[in-house]
């Protein structure tokens, strides 16, 4: 029968080929200097946007890969006003939300902080401030004490994937893995970020939330890799573009020896891409930044000013002047008018595709 990785002796005694992924590790290092170097010549307001806009991507898409939707405006607001960064509007955020943002920032503001118990049962009790997950009351703030395991398919047809630790083995795992999280090693500290999303996903110390922990401790870990608590890129926002690579590697790693090194070369790898991807995001953050200056001396109104945001942003479908209505709450009359001053001062054009439709676009000039 098949043996779990944690069921070798001294299972933690990690192997891996270096040989195999020192090609992919440098590439990682190169690129995250490429982008630190990027970023310390922009201007603070162009870094912060940068960085609302990475830690936002991060928070969003890491409760994505656990099935959980949270609100963009809310999750962007609750950061703003814990970094202190200029908002439009301050908006009401619901508890869930500022739980995982607070555990996010702790994990990545603070990252020099040497990682507790008591520290990830904050994280935990952040997460779950109702006590439950969904309809499921849960054990919050401490370590699971029932057996866990990670199941799917319809009832009478499931299919295990993974038995975690057993839950009398969990203390002194974690305390193991804390440990080692906090002494120094001569090991890379994005190899040392790896290692660490893979030990505590393994332990499965919690009812729940284990994933978006483990990431968080990844994170933070990344955060001294880099030397910076400023995030200019987003680790799972690439995580949830691979996912089912993601789980596939975890499971296949979680049901081999104690080499790690196909988890390594695809999680370096993951990083890589996040770190490439990321390039695409600051370039919109320079072309926004950009557009603003260029017509900063134009007057124009709040209404304006909205719609313009919202397709800099990537507005969905075709502008025309009945949403512009809907969206500002005018009359129709009203957003023709705020349209054809736009087009007026050569901010917007009309795009038509014939008969009774009529589009509008915006000149980047």
């Amino acid at each position: 029968m098949e043996k779990y990785i944690y069921q070798y002796r001294n299972w933690t005694d990690f192997k891996w080929d270096y040989s195999k992924i020192a090609i992919t590790l440098g590439e990682v290092r190169n690129l995250q200097g490429k982008l630190s170097g990027t970023m310390n010549a922009l201007g603070f307001s162009l870094k912060s946007e940068a960085m609302l806009e990475t830690l936002t991507l991060d928070i969003l898409k890491s409760s994505e890969i656990e099935g959980e939707k949270l609100n963009r405006k809310q999750v962007r607001s609750s950061i703003a006003r814990r970094l202190g960064l200029e908002t439009g509007g301050l908006i009401f955020v619901d508890r869930n939300v500022e739980g995982v943002v607070e555990m996010l920032l702790d994990a990545t503001q603070n990252y020099k902080q040497e990682l507790s118990e008591d520290r990830l049962f904050g994280w935990h009790s952040a997460l779950f401030p109702s006590g439950r997950s969904g309809m499921y009351k849960i054990e919050v703030g401490k370590y699971r004490t029932g057996e866990m395991q990670i199941v799917s398919g319809a009832m009478g047809q499931e299919k295990i994937h993974y038995e975690a630790v057993p839950a009398k083995n969990v203390k002194s795992e974690m305390d193991r893995f804390i440990n080692w999280v906090n002494e120094e090693s001569q090991i890379d500290l994005v190899i040392k970020s790896a290692i660490a999303h893979l030990w505590f996903v393994t332990i499965h110390p919690f009812d729940d939330g284990n994933g978006r922990i483990a990431r968080a401790v990844s994170d933070m870990l990344l955060a001294r890799s880099d030397g910076s608590s400023q995030r200019y890129y987003s680790m799972s926002n690439q995580i949830l573009k691979e996912r089912k690579k993601y789980y596939s590697t975890l499971e296949k790693t979680q049901y081999g020896d104690t080499d790690i090194t196909h988890w390594l070369s695809w999680f370096l790898n993951c990083l890589k891409n996040s770190l490439l991807n990321m390039e695409i995001t600051i370039n919109n953050v320079l072309r926004k930044a950009e557009f603003w200056k260029r017509i900063a001396d134009i007057p124009i109104n709040n209404r304006q000013k909205l719609m313009i945001d919202k397709m800099l942003n990537g507005f969905k479908g075709k502008l025309t002047s009945s949403k512009w209505a809907k969206i500002t709450k005018v009359s129709s009359d009203t957003a023709l008018r705020d349209i054809k001053d736009l087009i007026g001062k050569g901010i917007l054009q009309q795009e038509e595709e014939g008969g009774r439709n009529v589009n509008y676009i915006l000149l980047l000039l």
